[in-house]
């Protein structure tokens, strides 16, 4: 095993031994501190990934805006591009 890997190890197994000599006031601070940690991590992943799927929605809209006029320029029927699009038929007429 690496030393670093070992050193993570012996480094988790003091943790876990200081919070056992805790007493249980100082385990139940502990453990509260500990719930509202992992509560802010999941907070800040949730936004994160609902970022993403904002960004990559906005992506997709910019791009079949993009997509559309580049077919209207062609002469495609507005009723085509909106199958293609997934854009209204009245979304496309204003490009």
């Amino acid at each position: 095993m690496p030393f670093k890997a070992r050193k993570a190890v012996f480094e988790k197994l003091e943790e876990i031994a200081d919070v056992a000599a805790l007493s249980p006031e100082d385990r139940d601070k502990y453990d509260q501190s500990l719930k509202v940690y992992n509560d802010y991590i999941a907070t800040i992943e949730s936004a994160e990934q609902n970022g993403m799927e904002k960004g990559i929605e906005k992506g997709a809209t910019t791009q079949n805006l993009e997509n559309a006029r580049k077919m209207k320029a062609l002469g495609l029927e507005t009723s085509i591009i909106a199958n293609v699009t997934g854009l209204s038929t009245e979304d496309i007429e204003q490009l």
